[in-house]
């Protein structure tokens, strides 16, 4: 026993961040992102000097992969859009109880020439059940936790998010919700949890305010230490009351997260279905869209970029990871040790911590059903613009898993799985964020910096490389025109104090598009990778301020 107890505290240890000094090792991946982005950078300017013509082809490869991944993008956004209005047509607490007889109803159902059963495999799930029922639970057993956290947000953010999880067509008796509140939130948090227990404790199966102390030893301050320290005291509740922490799934939420009426029920749906639920996350679709149209120009486009990046995973499952919300089993998160307590990017390092803690056999499967979040807005335009950097330099600090999935690529001891498997995955991690960080500044300039470099040169190719640069980026606009159609399609409708001259900003505020993605987008990447590369890091959740305009 005390040997097992030892290889559980060791398997423990291994999925955690290092805090302080690192290994030479690990310090080479962490540095890697930033050198490559850099890299690609650098390389442009060299070439230019050696050779123009190298620089042009260069150029040329980086373009061109550029235009196939934008196709890509638009294809599979509007294919995306599409399975996310089929799986918003479904209804899923319908198919919840249907799975409670499934042998009756997969007879009363099998056969049918339904459009609603093209969007899935609800009846040959029902067969599945009828075959062996031992294997699945009873859904009518399935408990939803719900985790809210907050640092100091108000009621005005906090109460339309508790009422959305309310609003659910799951069973509120079968809700367990939690409100982990910061300590270091001060006075105002500490009122806000007393009116909310005030309001729904009558409402769900519990609601449970939970305070993180701030100050604990070996935590950063951020969202990963207030959602395991409110998973912990989940965890002891449920045992309490004797419920089977295997049929409880938990889902996290941030302050201004709101949930589609059917997510639980889908969710709940898909845990029920599948044999290897302990092994499984369910990922929603998360669109910056509650408040978009109050939103400024720039942030919108930078909210509904971010959606189009969640509608498009979608249609691309082996990308899929954790993110913002997300649902997983009690009873695997138990064995984890929750998230992590190290890192401000807690949700997506969820993701490496769980594959690696499964061996591998680890899968996040798709709820295409939004879970709807904020825009980035604050009291000033200044504040805002701000703001909006903070949070996405937060993002982009998920190039830190560069180095935790790197240190095991390279161990087999602490790899706990296939070696090319793993290797597909870090290569895709970090092309990922090297991309993010470099291929705007060049497609942008780089047409430039051959020319410059060479401006008393001869050769037509150099010469013109800004205009046939030009000519793929007007042809690349193809997929500008998409993506403006679909946003228009996914916004929420315009509220009455708003006239038709916003709706045309909403068109209008594209031509901001490459703006942002240099200054924002690339810049952050930038931010967090240099951090990460001079050893300077990042271990305070910088809190992204949620104003309500009335």
């Amino acid at each position: 026993m005390e040997k097992m107890n030892s290889d559980k505290t060791m398997l423990d240890d291994d999925l955690e961040i290092p805090l302080g000094k690192r290994t030479k090792l690990y310090r080479f991946f962490e540095i890697l992102p930033g050198a490559l982005s850099y890299s690609m950078i650098a390389a442009l300017f060299i070439f230019s000097i050696i050779s123009p013509m190298v620089a042009a082809i260069y150029l040329l490869i980086i373009i061109t992969i550029t235009l196939v991944k934008a196709v890509g993008v638009a294809v599979r956004t509007v294919q995306g859009y599409k399975d996310i209005q089929d799986a918003m047509k479904v209804d899923w607490h319908k198919r919840l109880e249907e799975t409670q007889n499934p042998h009756d109803n997969f007879e009363k159902l099998r056969g049918r020439n339904s459009d609603e059963f093209e969007f899935d495999d609800h009846v040959e799930n029902l067969r599945a059940m009828t075959v062996s029922p031992d294997d699945f639970p009873d859904p009518e057993s399935i408990y939803h936790a719900v985790i809210m956290v907050a640092y100091n947000e108000g009621m005005e953010t906090l109460v339309p998010t508790v009422e959305a999880v309310k609003n659910t067509s799951f069973p509120n008796e079968r809700i367990i919700f939690v409100f982990g509140y910061e300590e270091r939130g001060g006075e105002e948090i500490e009122k806000c949890a007393r009116e909310l227990e005030e309001m729904y404790k009558d409402t769900f199966y519990a609601f449970i305010p939970v305070k993180h102390p701030d100050g604990l030893p070996d935590e950063i301050k951020g969202k990963g230490p207030n959602l395991t320290y409110a998973g912990e005291r989940l965890a002891r509740f449920v045992k309490r009351e004797r419920i089977s922490a295997e049929k409880v799934i938990v889902t996290s939420l941030d302050s201004d997260n709101r949930m589609s009426e059917g997510y639980l029920d889908y969710v709940a749906y898909e845990f029920v279905v599948h044999e290897d639920r302990k092994r499984m996350a369910f990922q929603p679709v998360s669109l910056f869209m509650n408040n978009i149209w109050d939103a400024s120009a720039p942030m919108r486009v930078i909210a509904v970029s971010n959606s189009f990046f969640n509608v498009i995973n979608v249609k691309r499952p082996h990308l899929l990871r954790n993110f913002a919300s997300h649902s997983q089993p009690l009873d695997a998160l138990s064995e984890m040790n929750f998230w992590s307590k190290r890192t401000i990017v807690e949700d997506g390092h969820q993701y490496w911590r769980s594959l690696f803690h499964f061996r591998g056999k680890y899968e996040v499967l798709s709820i295409k059903v939004p879970i709807y979040q904020d825009a980035v807005i604050e009291e000033t335009f200044i504040k805002t613009i701000k703001a909006q950097f903070v949070q996405l330099r937060r993002w982009d600090y998920g190039a830190s898993d560069v180095a935790y999935v790197g240190v095991r690529l390279v161990n087999p001891k602490r790899r706990r799985m296939n070696f090319w498997y793993l290797l597909a995955k870090f290569w895709r991690l970090l092309d990922g964020h090297v991309t993010l960080a470099a291929m705007s500044p060049i497609v942008a300039f780089g047409g430039w910096v051959p020319r410059l470099l060479n401006f008393q040169t001869r050769d037509l190719l150099t010469y013109n490389l800004p205009n046939t640069v030009s000519w793929i980026q007007l042809f690349a606009s193809i997929g500008l025109m998409i993506t403006i159609f679909m946003s228009l399609r996914m916004l929420p409708p315009r509220p009455k104090k708003y006239n038709k001259i916003k709706s045309f900003g909403m068109v209008l505020q594209w031509i901001l598009s490459p703006v942002v993605a240099i200054v924002y987008q690339s810049f952050a990447a930038f931010y967090a990778q240099t951090r990460l590369l001079t050893g300077h890091y990042m271990e305070k959740f910088d809190v992204t301020k949620k104003v309500v305009k009335h």
